[in-house]
């Protein structure tokens, strides 16, 4: 048979796929035994036993005589084995007395599966022996191949298994994160809050969240976050972050005090160049519609006066949490008046880009918020989110979107 075709042959024994690797190479020999253009006549599988320095025979099949099962073969007396993982493939006199006796004279063996460290030596954890009634060139031609085509399925299947565990654990992950998240919706007092938070990849390192404690009805926090780095990473440290906040916010009314305190923690427990921008903010049950805020390096939010067009930006207050552990943070201080709108969003939003590579930026944002701003804060976010995905949809330049929208109704 052509080496090609043997190849695609023996990768289509792989189409079934057993729940082990030892299953799956008990089928793979029984289909090699069994296929006719192949001419092996046997075939045994032996895997290596580090307990007793040798291979252990596990399976054995086809027009062959049978040895004892679970046989071993210790390495010292076949050293011929520790060559396998440079020529693959070896054809040799048999040199254990037992074998001899039962009628084997030469095998053949290949090298299966993957490779191992053993005492200083380099071993392939399973060899395939086969029988045939040609001995040569040709039958090494083909357990090469064979050996080939074997160890790239099982290399394809710990890949596809691997996937699989990271899938659950990505998933687990993000059921993680998004249990961080409050309830989009939030009624305060006079005011009414929306965010949602839409990960680029599975977990991501925005997040937005509302504080509140069972002791203190009279005050609500509203932080919207970006972690710098990507990923995994980037989406535990939005969960340190978050749940450090909301520590923080039960024993600590001073929002400068409480940001100092959890930049300290985030300095200590991750390295420098994983930081968080920030942007933090307080409203009561005041009457005058007092809201204080700290920006911590975060895009600038917007405020929108009733029946203005213009936006009023609140600026940063301090660095990005996390690199400088003995930074201040300070607040300041805005009035809303009714139907007020502050709008938080992550550079996610604004640095979109179209297929053409420009930016969704912050004139087209406040455009949009201009436009919906009649509509509640669910609408308008539901809104904003929809028109930022389709400008997206095509682009040169993605990450995670979170937006929350703070209205003062009344």
């Amino acid at each position: 048979m052509q080496l090609r075709k043997l190849y695609k042959t023996i990768e289509s024994f792989g189409t079934r796929k057993p729940e082990n690797h030892e299953d799956f190479l008990k089928h793979i020999l029984a289909e090699i035994v069994q296929n006719e253009e192949i001419r092996i006549k046997g075939g045994r599988i032996w895997k290596f036993d580090p307990k007793n320095a040798g291979y252990e025979l596990i399976h054995q099949i086809g027009d062959i005589e049978k040895i004892d099962p679970h046989y071993r073969i210790k390495l010292k007396d076949n050293p011929v084995f520790l060559d396998l993982p440079k020529s693959r493939t070896i054809i040799a006199n048999e040199q254990d007395q037992y074998l001899r006796k039962r009628g084997i004279g030469m095998y053949s063996a290949t090298g299966i599966g993957e490779r191992i460290q053993w005492r200083g030596h380099t071993l392939y954890k399973y060899v395939m022996a086969f029988n045939a009634d040609e001995l040569g060139e040709n039958l090494t031609a083909t357990l090469n191949i064979i050996s080939q085509a074997v160890n790239s399925m099982l290399r394809a299947g710990r890949i596809e298994q691997k996937a699989k565990t990271l899938e659950r654990d990505l998933d687990k992950a993000r059921d993680i994160q998004q249990s961080i998240l409050p309830q989009h919706e939030l009624r305060f007092h006079a005011y009414d809050l929306y965010g949602v938070s839409v990960p680029d990849r599975i977990v991501g390192g925005d997040f937005f969240d509302y504080l509140q404690t069972d002791d203190d009805a009279e005050r609500v926090g509203i932080v919207i976050g970006d972690a710098t780095s990507k990923g995994m990473s980037a989406a535990v440290e939005a969960l340190y972050l978050s749940g450090a906040l909301r520590m923080g916010f039960e024993y600590q009314t001073k929002i400068s005090l409480l940001l100092s305190r959890v930049n300290k923690l985030l300095h200590k427990t991750f390295s420098e160049e994983h930081f968080v921008s920030l942007f933090y903010a307080e409203v009561t049950d005041d009457r005058t519609g007092l809201l204080i805020y700290a920006n911590c390096g975060h895009n600038t939010p917007m405020l929108l006066r009733a029946g203005a067009d213009e936006a009023i930006l609140l600026e940063a207050t301090g660095q990005m949490l996390g690199p400088f552990p003995d930074s201040t943070f300070k607040t300041e201080s805005v009035l809303m008046k009714k139907n007020d709108l502050l709008l938080l969003y992550t550079d996610g939003i604004t640095e979109a880009t179209n297929e053409q590579g420009e930016f969704y930026g912050e004139e087209r944002l406040l455009s949009r918020l201009r436009a919906f701003r009649d509509k509640t804060p669910k609408e308008i976010t539901q809104h904003i989110i929809q028109d930022v995905q389709i400008f997206n949809s095509a682009g040169t330049n993605s990450d995670d979107k979170t937006i929350v929208i703070l209205k003062r109704s009344e």
